[in-house]
């Protein structure tokens, strides 16, 4: 089910957040693995996802990456890694299902270095008032169905845990969204 929904975001749009990226990578949920494939040549790439199953499904794509993979089993909300670690953080379509987003966003600014990066492809709540209550309305039935939030305030949530939004392109509306963060240390 998961990776017909990832067939939501267009290749071109992961192509674009990914191919720019150095060094030591964490994808904060990970899932099945639809941007291994994504990722250059020159990083490494340590994905985490609180889900087993999840990670089944990604450790099934890491033969068809061209860089190297580590997965593990990890809530975004709690790491174990050292402050500073990555050089990037990468999320796609996250922060709709982590019950605490800004203490996610908070754990993503302690493990990536000063210098680094958050970069992410978000749905959230729709800025239009009309789409927005509709997706109010929803969001008990998505919930439910697949774990996800169609209306989180996701920029308010960045900006509550002391990370800088450099960059926001609207993709579908206001409701996908690419992201670049500086952790603002």
């Amino acid at each position: 089910m998961f990776d017909v929904m990832n067939q939501m975001i267009q290749s071109s749009w992961r192509k674009d957040l990914l191919e720019n990226l150095q060094g030591n990578i964490l994808e904060v949920g990970v899932g099945t693995g639809a941007n291994l494939s994504y990722y250059p040549s020159n990083v490494h790439v340590t994905g985490i996802d609180f889900s087993p199953k999840m990670l089944m499904k990604a450790y099934e794509k890491i033969d068809k990456a061209e860089v190297k993979v580590v997965l593990r089993e990890m809530d975004a909300q709690d790491m174990d890694f050292p402050d500073n670690t990555f050089d990037a953080v990468v999320s796609t379509y996250v922060f709709c299902s982590i019950p605490n987003p800004v203490k996610g966003f908070k754990e993503i600014r302690r493990v990536v270095k000063p210098e680094g990066k958050i970069v992410m492809l978000e749905h959230m709540r729709s800025e239009n008032v009309v789409a927005g209550k509709i997706l109010d309305l929803m969001n008990p039935l998505t919930v439910r169905i697949v774990g996800a939030n169609v209306n989180r305030k996701t920029i308010e949530n960045i900006e509550k845990a002391g990370l800088r939004i450099e960059q926001q392109k609207y993709l579908m509306t206001s409701i996908m969204r690419k992201i670049i963060i500086s952790p603002n240390k």
